[in-house]
């Protein structure tokens, strides 16, 4: 047992035989910062708006990019301070592995598989919907009489256009980083021009009496009309829907090992890619709104619907072709990390070592790029676009929380603690509100560790307490705020804790609260996923965990880096014994005067 929980623990060591990585290093601060905000502004923009405006949250849906835009921002300053750490190909599976321990790891990349296999399967079926939509939907018809699927679990009718979409980006992505990523960069300036059409024309064609329409004028299906026809409820339902849109941005952190200058330049991407993206999600869900009532959007394609309402049709075909250059930027974004992820798991040993392998002419991982294609080309032709959404959140917000867990894990600790305390029931009792320490040591570190679980565990217990309990119960006020409050007192005993001196390009402000905001963000969403994604989310789990303890924990390449830093560390010992024997009996030459040498001998052990 202990020597299966120490497998299951061991921690991501570099190899002292292991080369510098193969990848090519090519992708400065634009190029990476583009990646993040083409990969994220494609869907969201131009069709979840409409989406969860028209039956979710109503005009509130401002709002419910804002919470799910606040999600995004506590882990992408944690994403960016891991970047900081570890510049390395694999994002949040490679920071999990060094921090926390290679099942965690494999978790955590396994499910990065499963966010970006859908993330582009979704984007995909997206821009395949929104091309129908513009011929009247004569494909879909066409498709559904000709080769109808009747499984309720599947799509209407198999997408052949959507499944070469996306293998046609596979084999560009394939063919090398830097110049997917000059494509990407033109897509993404595209992109953001149509954007800025959108906000100038819809402006100017905004009525703000659409946030304010009474519900004796509003249909029967589409709430009590006003801002927020579909409440609280409407409106955090709507963030977890939204919270789809912010998804994306994470693939800066898998470039790694092709970033020029990794360490400054990811933080940064990162961060400018987050308040570009807000700002441009929260002004079209504004405009869009006011444009069109919420209840007459279209959830597939709402902006040509809005600007054919308006009678500004030149706009709508300007904005229409943007919208299908964004959607094919946002495509290659989503598509981009998952090869990496391939890699490094590949890399590691914890998948089949063949992903790992790279092309020595296009420089990129092209097994995992070929194969990664095929299957999220295969998800797109066969599941439509609410399937694929409501499946991929659920593996993101669980990455996002184990990221802001390992911040937490390693600000509280030093790569090499040397003062080791004895962990006795008073003393710790002491370091929980007072603080007796100026560096990080084993029982601070024991203490934090501790803190970090109880709160995860009191954040579960929170979001069940807000599923039980009805909202107008005197029990729930209670219940909530006892739960809150320990929270609170948690958040306070982790910040007494002495911090890491460690210094580092970009640290993530306000620790503990904000990695722990982010905890607690990340699963207050995760409760509001449906049954059946939790059903399909522990489907995908166990098929990994099989593969996991079949293939990987025995190939993993940490049991031959482990025997070749034990095999160093024994060389240098011996070397060391071997010095200190040599110089027991060393001769002392002395010459005096021209006298014939002669040999003293001294013990010296």
């Amino acid at each position: 047992m202990l020597k299966l929980w120490n497998a299951l623990t061991r921690r991501k060591t570099d190899d002292v035989h292991e080369s510098e990585s193969m990848l090519a290093r090519v992708l400065n601060l634009l190029d990476l910062t583009a990646l993040g905000v083409g990969s994220t502004l494609g869907l969201g923009v131009y069709v979840l708006a409409g989406q969860v405006a028209y039956n979710i949250a109503g005009p509130a849906v401002t709002i419910s990019f804002l919470i799910a835009a606040l999600a995004s921002a506590f882990a992408g300053i944690c994403y960016a301070e891991f970047a900081a750490r570890v510049p390395k190909a694999g994002s949040a599976y490679v920071y999990s592995y060094v921090t926390i321990g290679e099942f965690v790891a494999f978790t955590i990349g396994w499910n990065l598989i499963l966010e970006y296999v859908i993330g582009t399967a979704s984007v995909a079926r997206g821009l395949s919907g929104y091309f129908d939509s513009l011929i009247d939907n004569n494909m879909s018809k066409a498709l559904i009489e000709a080769m109808p699927i009747n499984v309720s679990f599947l799509g209407d009718y198999p997408d052949f256009l959507s499944f070469g979409m996306v293998l046609l980006l596979a084999a560009l992505l394939a063919f090398g980083a830097k110049e997917s990523s000059f494509l990407n960069n033109i897509f993404t300036t595209v992109n953001l021009v149509t954007i800025g059409i959108v906000l100038v024309a819809g402006g100017m064609n905004a009525n703000p009496d659409n946030w304010r329409i009474p519900a004796s004028e509003v249909p029967s299906w589409a709430g009590t009309g006003g801002f927020m026809p579909y409440g609280i409820a409407g409106v955090m339902a709507g963030a977890a829907k939204c919270f789809y849109g912010f998804v994306g941005f994470d693939c800066i952190a898998t470039t790694g090992e092709e970033a020029i200058n990794p360490k400054r330049n990811i933080p940064l991407a990162i961060v400018i890619s987050l308040i570009i993206i807000f700002l441009a999600y929260f002004g079209v869900s504004t405009v869009l709104t006011m444009m069109l009532p919420y209840y007459l959007q279209d959830p597939d394609a709402p902006f040509p619907k809005a600007f054919d309402s308006v009678e500004w049709y030149t706009i709508k075909w300007i904005v229409t072709i943007g919208a299908l250059f964004a959607l094919c930027t946002s495509l290659l974004g989503a598509m981009f990390p998952l090869p990496r992820i391939l890699y490094a798991m590949g890399n590691d040993g914890i998948l089949f070592k063949g992903l790992s392998k790279v092309h020595p002419y296009t420089k990129t991982p092209l097994l995992a790029t070929i194969i990664s294609g095929i299957f999220a080309a295969i998800m797109a032709m066969l599941f439509n676009l609410d399937q694929l959404v409501d499946m991929m959140s659920i593996g993101t917000l669980l990455a996002y929380t184990i990221v802001a867990i390992c911040v937490l894990v390693l600000r509280y600790q030093d790569e090499q603690m040397t003062k080791v305390v004895s962990i006795r029931a008073p003393k710790v009792f002491q370091q929980f509100f007072c603080n007796s320490y100026k560096v990080p040591n084993t029982m601070t570190s024991a203490i934090t560790k501790f803190g970090i679980v109880i709160f995860a565990i009191f954040c579960i217990i929170w979001c069940i307490f807000m599923q039980v309990f009805d909202t107008d119960q005197t029990g729930r006020i209670v219940s909530l705020s006892v739960v809150g409050l320990l929270l609170i007192i948690i958040c306070i005993v982790i910040a007494l804790q002495p911090v890491s001196t460690i210094e580092l390009t970009f640290k993530v402000p306000l620790v503990p609260f904000v990695p722990c905001l982010s905890v607690f963000v990340n699963l207050y969403l995760m409760f509001q996923l449906d049954l059946f994604t939790w059903i399909r989310f522990i489907i995908w789990i166990a098929v990994g965990y099989c593969i996991y303890f079949i293939y990987g924990i025995r190939n993993s390449t940490q049991i031959s880096r482990n025997r070749n830093h034990a095999e160093v560390a024994a060389n240098a010992l011996q070397n060391s014994l071997q010095e200190h024997e040599n110089r027991a009996f060393e001769p002392d030459w002395k010459v005096e005067n021209g006298i014939k040498p002669q040999y003293e001998y001294s013990e010296k052990l």
